[in-house]
């Protein structure tokens, strides 16, 4: 009777430490998940703020102002009654 008893013992023993591992590992797995996801909604909130700061160029950029200033700096435009001044820079 008392060898039935020691092996039930055992068997107890053993399930408790096997279910605690799986228990430790999970939270584990668990955590390394949560440090994942944080680092993706960090990753994510930047490229919302990236993709805002273009849906706003893009609007700028069908303004006539923002048409004029790109007309005056790379074309060298200017408007009728102005005296162009040149920049010895470049």
């Amino acid at each position: 009777m008392k060898k039935k008893f020691n092996i039930k013992g055992l068997v107890l023993i053993f399930v408790l430490v096997y279910v605690s591992y799986l228990f430790i590992q999970q939270q584990a797995t668990m955590g390394r998940q949560k440090k994942e996801l944080q680092k993706y909604n960090v990753e994510l909130q930047k490229k919302k703020e990236e993709k805002k700061t273009l849906q706003d160029e893009v609007e700028l950029s069908k303004t006539d102002k923002y048409i004029e200033k790109l007309a005056r700096e790379i074309l060298g435009l200017v408007k009728e009654g102005e005296t162009p001044v040149m920049d010895n820079k470049n």
